[in-house]
């Protein structure tokens, strides 16, 4: 188990970046932490990894597992870029969301963001990065909207749950 004050500083991360609350949702006391030599954090696992700490910004990037409890927390639209039904199966497997298969996303995403990807039906699909505004990937009907980092079935050969 982690100290008490690498939980609470990924805590704080965590409720910085995606909302209030959401650093004790991702990371529960059990959690254990991969440092740095610096003696900074670099992974959160709770027996998987749930985040990475990334060392040139101190952004969080998420899991599926961590993806999965943003997901259960977070009321709907919060964090999330909706896609067509029809690329779900593209998305799971770790394809890439473009603008033109976006019917909807939180209004508040920006450009840069980490975000979770869902179906029409607010099924998790995978998480990633948001190459465009939330604006703009509603307005735009080419290009690559969201840059997918996991995809539910497939981790670009990363190991993640099963739950």
């Amino acid at each position: 188990m982690g100290s008490k004050s690498e939980l609470n500083a990924v805590r704080m991360m965590a409720d910085y970046q995606f909302g209030s609350g959401c650093g004790k949702a991702l990371f529960p006391d059990s959690c254990e932490f991969v440092v740095s030599s610096k003696g900074k954090v670099r992974q959160v696992i709770d027996d998987v990894r749930i985040a990475t700490v990334k060392a040139d910004s101190g952004w969080l990037t998420i899991s599926i597992k961590g993806a999965k409890r943003l997901h259960s927390f977070l009321p709907y639209p919060s964090l999330r870029v909706v896609v067509m039904n029809e690329v779900s199966e593209f998305i799971k497997d770790g394809g890439n969301v473009f603008a033109k298969h976006v019917v909807d996303v939180d209004p508040s995403i920006r450009a840069g963001d980490e975000i979770i990807v869902v179906d029409e039906e607010d099924n998790l699909l995978a998480t990633g990065k948001a190459i465009l505004s939330s604006k703009e990937m509603l307005e735009l009907s080419r290009g690559m909207a969201v840059s997918v980092r996991w995809g539910i079935s497939k981790n670009k050969g990363g190991v993640e749950d099963e739950d």
